[in-house]
């Protein structure tokens, strides 16, 4: 494409991108979210087995569920998600999903020292049953859990009435369980068991 008809494409694209309503960028990130970490079946996009999917096939791809998707808007969507739940790499032309998936992907993290502290935010209808198996990962690849209390009501208060559990990880990571941290600084783990956790 010739220079000229690039900027004009450019200007284009973000022009689309800001009209879009805040209703609209959220339905595309969910999209997103919901094609690289759970279901990316559900448009015959295929991820490499460290999650990634090629930026051009998403594009084509997404089209059957009747998105316009192009790179400059995938690009402004993922930079200014709040949660940071994308990574793009535009040299090599892909995008996979930070963390959160339940389909099985390699992530390739590795174990890292947690704080203290770490804390886990859910809701309380669901603290009953955390004082008797203590957090599972369940249909995801691992618990996730906050470096701050706030992030961790942010992420409870999603699921109803939002309840904070305070994490022993650094004696849990003595005790030799490993903790991971994504690129946007979620920390995970494949368990917490009861132990570790405060009420």
């Amino acid at each position: 494409m010739p220079p000229f008809k690039r900027i004009v494409a450019a200007y284009y694209n973000f022009y689309i991108y800001f009209k879009m309503t805040d209703k609209q960028r959220t339905s595309s990130s969910k999209f997103l979210s919901l094609v690289l970490r759970h279901q990316p079946q559900l448009i015959g996009l295929e991820l490499d087995k460290n999650g990634w999917a090629n930026l051009d096939q998403l594009i084509e791809k997404s089209k059957t569920a009747d998105k316009n998707f192009t790179v400059e808007i995938i690009t402004e969507i993922a930079e200014k998600c709040p949660k940071q739940r994308y990574n793009l790499d535009l040299a090599n032309n892909k995008i996979r999903a930070n963390q959160g998936h339940s389909i099985q992907v390699d992530m390739e993290f590795q174990p890292r020292t947690p704080p203290e502290f770490l804390y886990h935010g859910t809701a309380t209808r669901y603290v009953n049953d955390i004082r008797l198996t203590g957090l599972k990962k369940r249909s995801r690849q691992h618990v996730h859990l906050s470096a701050d209390i706030a992030t961790a009501t942010n992420v409870g208060s999603r699921h109803g009435v939002p309840h904070i559990l305070t994490i022993a990880a650094q004696k849990m990571s003595e005790a030799g369980y490993n903790f991971y941290q994504s690129d946007n600084g979620v920390w995970l783990a494949e368990e917490v068991p009861l132990e570790f956790i405060r009420f």
